[in-house]
C-alpha cells in the first residue's frame, strides 16, 4: 500500500510545499465564505498556497490553479456523555483533537468536546487518504501535513509590532470553573485578606479571594499574596479590582504569566455579585462622578432590560466581536443594508469570485462580496431547531445569540498597514467609514462604485467684509458633520445648576450630583452648521492684503444617501479625547431643500482669481533669493505647543500653516489626519502664486513629474477626465487633496497641453483598456459638468433608516451597536445578537444614515 500511495502522489510532489516562516496557513476560514472545519463539509487547505476553501469553492480553486492536493479538515463538536451519577464521563484517551483552532461558537468547555479528522484529498477524483499515515506517505508529504496541522493562526502572523502589547484570550477563560462558595464582592472598600493592603488588589476568578499583587505589569507595590494563592491552589485567572468598567477589565493569568483577555469576564464577575455595567474605574475611594451617566447610556442604547425578540434569516446575520471590533461590524451592517452595495458586491458575487486573483484573501472586492453574502444569505443566521430550544430551556441556558460570522479575513485586509485599525484597540466608526470609502474608491476603477451614493458637492461662499466681493468654490464630501452646540440646549438652566453643584462637590470633597445630559434641538444643530463662520487671517485678493472674511456652506448637490455624524467627540484641556454627553431629537424625516446652494447672485462681484504671495519651495532653500516676497506667517506658539506633544517640528509648522493659524486644536486635527503621508515630517513647501505655463514646459518635465497611477485612478473613479487629472496632480506636486481643489477651480479647457495629452494617452495604453465607471450618465446631476465628480443629485428630502451608537467615554474605548429599519421595523445589531428593537434610542446616536425620498 505504501508503494501505491507513493506512486499515486508522485505526479503531484512538485506542487506540495512545506510552510515556511512568513507563510500564512488559512485552516480556520474559507477564502470565499465563512465555512470552517466545523461546517458540514469541513474545510480544504491547499498544500501549495495554504488557502482554505469550503466544499462549494474548492472546485473553483482547482480549476483556476490546477492544484490537486488538499488537506481536508473536519471538526465535530458534541456534548460529553454523562455517567450514571449525572457527571460527565472523562474524555477518551484516543479522542482526536489536534487542530490549533478556536471554536466558531461559544461552547462550555466542561460540557462539550471536539473530535478532529484530517485527510488528504486528490482532485479531480476526490481520492481520500486518512491522516496520520506516516508509514505509507512520502516523507515530504508527511512533513507538509504535520506543518499545516501545527501552524499558528494566519492572523497572528500579520499582527503589527506595536508600542502596546496586543492581548490574547486566555486558554482558561472558556473552561474556568468557579467555586460556589457564596462570596460576594462589594463595589468598594476592598482590602487584601492577608495583609490589609488597599492598593493593587486582585480578585481571583475561581475562589473570589481578594489579595494584593507584587510584580504585575502596572508596576505597583504589594506583598505578592495573589501569587502565593495561585501557587497553593493553581487557580489561574485574576482581575485587578480598580480597573473594572463596562468596557472591560485588566486580567492576568498566573499560569500563562501574562496579561490576557477573558471573553466571559462579565459572567465570571457576576458570579461574585459584580455587575460590570454598574462599575467604573476607581481608586478604592470615590466612584467616578460619571458612573450614573455611563450606566444609563449603556443600558439605554443596548435596550437592556427589554425582552427583545431574536430574528434570523437573510439580512439578520450577526457579526462576532473580535475584541474591540464593533466599529467595523456596525459600519458594515449599515452599508450592506444599502441596495447599491448589495448589487455591487452580492449581486455580482459569481463574477467577482470567478475573476478573483490567485490569492482571494488579499483582494478587496472578493472580501467585500464574501462579507456581503455572509450577511445577506441567511446561511449563518438560522434559527435553532425546536429540539435544541427545548433542551436549552430545560438546562436554563437559552441564548438568543446566533452563530454569526467572524470577519477576521476582512479586518486583516482592510486594516493592513494602518497603525490604528490593525490593532486590537477600539476605534472611531466615522474614521473607519471614511477609510473604507477611500478603499472602495481605489478599487472601483472599471466597475460600479457604490460609494457614489454618498458623494455630494459643497458650495463654499467666502466674502471679503471690506469690499463685499465674494468667491464661490466647490469641494467633494461624503459626510455632513453636524455640530452639537451645548449653548443651544433646551435644558440650559439645569446644566448651569449641575455645573455649579459639581464644582461645589469638588471643592468640599462631597458626593457628586446626578449628571444632567444636555438636550439639543436638531434645528439648533442645523443652524450651527449653516451659519457664517469667520475666516481667520483672510487674505483679500481685491485688497491684496489681509482683511476680515466670512464663509458659508451650502449643498451644491444632494447625495442619494445622507450620512450625518454628530460632533460628539472633542479634546479636553489636556488633549485627551472626550465625549460630549448630549441627546439630540433627530427627526425621522428631513427636508434640506432650503439649504441648496444658489451660486453667484445678481449684484454680487467676484474676488479676483489671485492667491496670496508666498515663498516658493525653491526660494526657501536658496539663501540668495530675492526678498520681494514675505515668508508665510506661522503662529510659533501653536507650533511649540504641538511640538511639545512629540510631533516633528516641521510637521507642526505645516499643520499650523495649512489650518490658517487657527490655533493648536485645529492644527492637531490636521496632524492626526495627515500622519500617514510620506512627506509628513518634510519641511514646509508651498507653491508660488505664479503658476507656471504648462504649455512652455518641456515634455521631459512632464515625464519627471509623472503622477502615481494610484492617484490617477482615485480621481478618475470620481468621474474626472484622465488628462485633466494628470495635469491637476502635476500642478500640485501629486497632492491628492490639493489636486481635487485645483480641478474645481480650473475647469477643463478645450485645448489640453499637448505633452499632457500625449503622456496621458501613453500611460493609458500602458495600463490596458480605458477606465470607465459602471454608473450610467442618467444618474449624474444635470447641473454637473462632465469633467466634475460623479454625483447623484436630487431632492433634499430624506428618511432615517439607520444609526450607529457609541457607548463609552471616547472613541478609544467603549462599544458600538447599530439600529437599522427593515421591513418597517427597527432592528438592533449588537455583535452576534440581532433582535427586534423595542425602543430605538434615536436621540443618543453617533452616526445617522438617511435615504432620499422619491419625488411626489
Amino acid at each position: 500500500m505504501a508503494t501505491d500511495l507513493g506512486e499515486l502522489l508522485v505526479p503531484y510532489m512538485p506542487t506540495i510545499r512545506v510552510p515556511r516562516t512568513g507563510d500564512r496557513v488559512f485552516k480556520s476560514e474559507c477564502a470565499f465564505s465563512y465555512d470552517s472545519p466545523e461546517s458540514e463539509g469541513g474545510l480544504y487547505v491547499c498544500l501549495n498556497t495554504f488557502l482554505g476553501f469550503g466544499r462549494e469553492h474548492v472546485e473553483r480553486h482547482y480549476r483556476k490553479t490546477g492544484q490537486s492536493v488538499y488537506m481536508h479538515l473536519k471538526r465535530t463538536v458534541k456534548e460529553k456523555a454523562t455517567g450514571a451519577a449525572g457527571g460527565t464521563v472523562p474524555r477518551r484517551r484516543n479522542g482526536k483533537v489536534f487542530l490549533d483552532l478556536e471554536l466558531s461558537r461559544d461552547f462550555n468547555g466542561e460540557e462539550y468536546e471536539c473530535e478532529d479528522e484530517a485527510k488528504l484529498v486528490i482532485f479531480p477524483d476526490h481520492y481520500e487518504i486518512p491522516l496520520p499515515n506516516i508509514e505509507e506517505l512520502p516523507a515530504l508529504v508527511t512533513i507538509a501535513c504535520d506543518a499545516v496541522l501545527n501552524a499558528a493562526s494566519a492572523y497572528k502572523k500579520q499582527e503589527p509590532v506595536s508600542w502596546e502589547e496586543e492581548l490574547q484570550v486566555s486558554r482558561h477563560a472558556r473552561s474556568l470553573r468557579q467555586q460556589d462558595n457564596g462570596v460576594r464582592i462589594p463595589p468598594s472598600g476592598w482590602k487584601c485578606s492577608k495583609c490589609e493592603m488597599r492598593e493593587n488588589l486582585w480578585l481571583n476568578l475561581t475562589d473570589g479571594s481578594v489579595l494584593c499583587g507584587k510584580w504585575f505589569f502596572d508596576g505597583s507595590g504589594g506583598n505578592g499574596h495573589a501569587l502565593e494563592n495561585y501557587r497553593e491552589t493553581n487557580f489561574p485567572l485574576a482581575v485587578k479590582l480598580d480597573t473594572i468598567t463596562p468596557d472591560g477589565a485588566d486580567i492576568y493569568s498566573f499560569e500563562e504569566e501574562e496579561a490576557v483577555l477573558d471573553p466571559q469576564i462579565s459572567d465570571h464577575l457576576s458570579h461574585f455579585g459584580i455587575d460590570m455595567l454598574k462599575m467604573n474605574k476607581t481608586e478604592n475611594r470615590h466612584t467616578d462622578n460619571l458612573v450614573q451617566r455611563r450606566v444609563s447610556e449603556w443600558e439605554v442604547i443596548q435596550e437592556a432590560g427589554q425582552k427583545l425578540k431574536a430574528v434570523y434569516g437573510s439580512g439578520y446575520t450577526g457579526i462576532k466581536n473580535l475584541g474591540n471590533s464593533a466599529y467595523i461590524s456596525t459600519t458594515m451592517q449599515v452599508l450592506f443594508s444599502v441596495p447599491e452595495f448589495q448589487r455591487a458586491y452580492v449581486g455580482s458575487l459569481q463574477r467577482i469570485f470567478d475573476y478573483s486573483p490567485l490569492d482571494p484573501s488579499q483582494d478587496f472586492g472578493t472580501q467585500m462580496a464574501k462579507l456581503g453574502h455572509g450577511l445577506l444569505s441567511g446561511l449563518y443566521a438560522k434559527p435553532p431547531m425546536k429540539s435544541e430550544l427545548i433542551e436549552q430551556v430545560m438546562k436554563e441556558e437559552y441564548k438568543k445569540q446566533q452563530a454569526g460570522i467572524s470577519p477576521r479575513m476582512f479586518k486583516s485586509l482592510v486594516s493592513r498597514d494602518h497603525p490604528e485599525f490593525s490593532s486590537n484597540r477600539q476605534q472611531d466608526a466615522q474614521e473607519f467609514l471614511l477609510h473604507l470609502i477611500n478603499l472602495i474608491e481605489r478599487n472601483s476603477a472599471g466597475s460600479e462604485n457604490p460609494s457614489d451614493v454618498f458623494r455630494y458637492l459643497v458650495e463654499e461662499r467666502v466674502q471679503c467684509c471690506q469690499t463685499r466681493k465674494v468667491r464661490y468654490t466647490q469641494r467633494v464630501d461624503y459626510l455632513v458633520q453636524l455640530p452639537a452646540p451645548i449653548e443651544a440646549a433646551s435644558n440650559r438652566e439645569e446644566l448651569i445648576a449641575y455645573d455649579a453643584k459639581r464644582r461645589e462637590a469638588e471643592e468640599t470633597m462631597g458626593a457628586p450630583p446626578e449628571p444632567v445630559r444636555a438636550r439639543i434641538p436638531f434645528t439648533a444643530c442645523l443652524q450651527a452648521l449653516t451659519e457664517p463662520q469667520n475666516v481667520q487671517d483672510f487674505w483679500s485678493s481685491a485688497l491684496q492684503a489681509k482683511s476680515a472674511g466670512v464663509k458659508t456652506c451650502r449643498f451644491a448637490t444632494f447625495p442619494e444617501y445622507l450620512i450625518v455624524p454628530i460632533k460628539k467627540f472633542t479634546f479636553g484641556v489636556d488633549w485627551v479625547p472626550k465625549k460630549l454627553d448630549v441627546a439630540i431629537d433627530v427627526p425621522d424625516f428631513l427636508d434640506l431643500n432650503r439649504l441648496r446652494a444658489t451660486g453667484l447672485q445678481s449684484g454680487e462681484e467676484e474676488l479676483p482669481d489671485l492667491t496670496p504671495p508666498i515663498v516658493s519651495p525653491e526660494d526657501t532653500r536658496d539663501n540668495s533669493m530675492s526678498n520681494s516676497t514675505d515668508s508665510p506667517e506661522i503662529d510659533e506658539s501653536s507650533v511649540m505647543q504641538l511640538a511639545e506633544m512629540g510631533f516633528p517640528l516641521e510637521a507642526c509648522r505645516k499643520a499650523v500653516y495649512y489650518t490658517g493659524n487657527m490655533g493648536a486644536e485645529m492644527a492637531f486635527n490636521w496632524l492626526i489626519a495627515h500622519m500617514e503621508e510620506p512627506d509628513f515630517a518634510e519641511p514646509l513647501a508651498v507653491p508660488s502664486f505664479l503658476e507656471p505655463d504648462p504649455i512652455s514646459e518641456p515634455v521631459a518635465s512632464a515625464l519627471d513629474n509623472q503622477p502615481p497611477e494610484e492617484s490617477i485612478s482615485i480621481l478618475t473613479s470620481m468621474g474626472f477626465p484622465r488628462q485633466h487629472t494628470i495635469r491637476a496632480l502635476r500642478t500640485t506636486n501629486n497632492n491628492l487633496e490639493r489636486a481635487l481643489d485645483w480641478i474645481f477651480t480650473h475647469p477643463e479647457s478645450e485645448e489640453e497641453p499637448e505633452e499632457v495629452s500625449d503622456l496621458a494617452n501613453a500611460q493609458h495604453n500602458d495600463h490596458g483598456p480605458p477606465i470607465t465607471n459602471g454608473n450610467s450618465d442618467s444618474t449624474l446631476s444635470p447641473d454637473t459638468d462632465a469633467s466634475g465628480p460623479r454625483v447623484r443629485d436630487g431632492p433634499g428630502r430624506y428618511e432615517l433608516f439607520a444609526f450607529i451608537s457609541h457607548m463609552g467615554e471616547s472613541t478609544m474605548s467603549g462599544h458600538y451597536v447599530c439600529h437599522i429599519k427593515k421591513e418597517g421595523r427597527w432592528v438592533i445589531y449588537n455583535d452576534q445578537k440581532v433582535s427586534l428593537s423595542e425602543r430605538p434610542p434615536k436621540d443618543l446616536g453617533y452616526i445617522y444614515f438617511y435615504h432620499r425620498l422619491s419625488s411626489c
